[in-house]
């Protein structure tokens, strides 16, 4: 085919493809969808804007829906934003667990550029996380500059036996650092326990969430010392958005480690029906207001009850 038509009919393709509505339903025509609320501000910015915000921050945390492609593609736009704001932070992965590092270390030993491999590399598709495919973006903008790729995260198995009450799992030190072998503060660890207990559908046996809570904060701490050991010019961490709330979660443990540090928390949420004001989602949190620096408005990746196939199965 000689190049000239070939080329006319990439772009006829490419044309045709952009001009595709959008799938029908899921918020695409929601008034929110694609905004950016500065929560502090009180007002919506560009993405400019907020690449802009997030710059200066050592410590950079991006909130997701673990399985809203969207979200890991705004992820990677912002890494790309703050390359091209002349950072080199580290990014760093709630879905990586520190015994994988090695794994992830030999891939980029080998071939520090390929993101499309490291997924195999690691043992991705047992993991139980959304397609590697979904999160290569991020990990190709980050090796595309050369910025390190951290496992931020506990080993899956020590998490799991901290959520059956194991509490010698965890690192001594990790223990005394962050208190994990007490309780929350009372407001916390109710708060911590209710929004566990929605997240599990009600369908939880009232002595296991405790133990599920210090998991959840286990996890927090350990993510958070993963970012400052690993981090050379501050750090990207890629995680759920209940991790990178600012009432609690990473940037709590953040700031009792490193309390001088600057921290700068963004969040993608999907839109739902009816709630067209920010200050509509702050309940979905269980908060007064969104306990975010920063909320991204996007498009839902399903309209599922996430609870439905539980009730299906206690009939």
């Amino acid at each position: 085919m000689p190049r000239l038509l070939a080329l006319i009919l990439v772009v006829l393709a490419a044309s045709a493809h952009a001009a595709e509505p959008p799938p029908a339903g899921l918020g695409h025509d929601h008034p929110l969808t694609g905004r950016i609320w500065d929560v502090a501000g009180t007002r919506f910015i560009t993405m400019e804007a907020l690449v802009a915000r997030l710059a200066p921050a050592r410590f950079v945390l991006l909130g997701e829906r673990h399985d809203n492609a969207d979200h890991h593609a705004f992820q990677a736009r912002i890494v790309r934003g703050l390359v091209g704001a002349g950072r080199r932070p580290a990014v760093a992965f709630e879905m990586l667990g520190t015994d994988q590092g090695a794994a992830l270390a030999a891939h980029l030993e080998r071939a520090p550029r390929d993101a499309a491999g490291l997924g195999a590399a690691v043992g991705w598709s047992t993991s139980g996380w959304p397609p590697w495919m979904h999160y290569e973006p991020i990990a190709e903008a980050a090796l595309s500059a050369g910025l390190p790729i951290v496992a931020a995260n506990l080993p899956a198995g020590t998490a799991r036996a901290v959520a059956r009450g194991d509490l010698s799992a965890l690192d001594d030190a990790l223990v005394r650092a962050h208190g994990l072998d007490r309780p929350a503060s009372p407001e916390t660890q109710a708060a911590m326990e209710r929004e566990m207990r929605t997240a599990h559908c009600a369908t939880l046996p009232d002595a296991m969430v405790p133990s599920l809570v210090t998991a959840q904060r286990a996890r927090d701490a350990q993510m958070a010392e993963r970012l400052v050991a690993g981090q050379r010019d501050g750090a990207v961490l890629i995680a759920g958005a209940g991790h990178v709330r600012t009432d609690r979660g990473v940037p709590a443990y953040l700031a009792a480690r490193v309390p001088d540090a600057s921290v700068a928390s963004a969040a993608f949420v999907e839109v739902a029906s009816g709630a067209v004001a920010p200050a509509d989602y702050a309940g979905r949190f269980g908060a007064a207001r969104l306990p975010f620096d920063f909320v991204w408005f996007t498009a839902r990746a399903d309209d599922a009850d996430p609870c439905a196939r539980l009730r299906g199965t206690r009939r």
